[in-house]
């Protein structure tokens, strides 16, 4: 119970830059901060390197960061899978299997996540961008695309924070979130999985100018 708590409490550190892209963590420094022991500290170690978090340095490890290639490739995986999830959300929908309460808290997501971003409040905004993310895919109903999801969010996230920080792009996102809303609510697989795909591919060309040089 202990090691999946410390692999929990350091993962959200690593995601909110509180250890940053390239610093290197050591068993004795990280059981210092969460006040355990070193077992857990390496076991969770073991368990971040395997979901592509953390990479071995040395005695230690260091929190990764995807250059621009990787970030591509691994954009280019998110964008087929949230095409999927989002197209099966649509049939769910189409086919009365999604409840209005579902799609209001869908919709409750898009909206609080326009005013975090909107008002600068920018680690709020990545949180609840990635809980609106992730809610279409829980809608799909596919575990397996989700879990694969999940993987690929921390290794973004972890690479770079900045992608609703540009000008203009607060306005592109909102308008973006509002076209996948609007075809998983009409229940059209094929807006659903156009407008996920489209979003994700231009989210990518707005990461990887920032992923050479983020420092936060």
């Amino acid at each position: 119970m202990q090691t999946e708590s410390t692999r929990a409490r350091l993962r959200e550190l690593i995601l909110d830059g509180r250890y940053p892209p390239g610093a290197r963590l050591g068993e004795v420094e990280v059981a210092g901060a969460l006040g355990v022991s070193r077992t857990p500290v390496r076991e969770a170690f073991r368990a971040l390197a395997s979901d592509g978090l953390l990479a071995p340095a040395g005695r230690g490890v260091r929190v990764v960061r995807l250059d621009g290639a990787e970030l591509a490739h691994v954009y280019r995986v998110r964008a087929a899978l949230e095409a999927l999830t989002a197209e099966l959300a649509a049939e769910r929908q189409r086919a009365g299997r999604l409840a209005p309460a579902e799609l209001a808290d869908l919709a409750a997501l898009a909206d609080r996540t326009h005013r975090a971003t909107a008002d600068g409040e920018f680690t709020a905004a990545v949180r609840l961008n990635r809980a609106f993310h992730r809610r279409v895919a829980e809608l799909a109903a596919n575990p397996v695309a989700l879990h694969s999801l999940d993987r690929l969010w921390d290794q973004i996230q972890v690479s770079t924070r900045r992608t609703l920080g540009p000008p203009g792009r607060t306005a592109l996102v909102d308008a973006q979130h509002r076209d996948l809303l609007a075809a998983v609510t009409a229940g059209d697989p094929d807006a659903a999985a156009a407008a996920a795909r489209r979003h994700v591919l231009d989210t990518c060309a707005a990461d990887r100018p920032a992923a050479s040089d983020e420092t936060e």
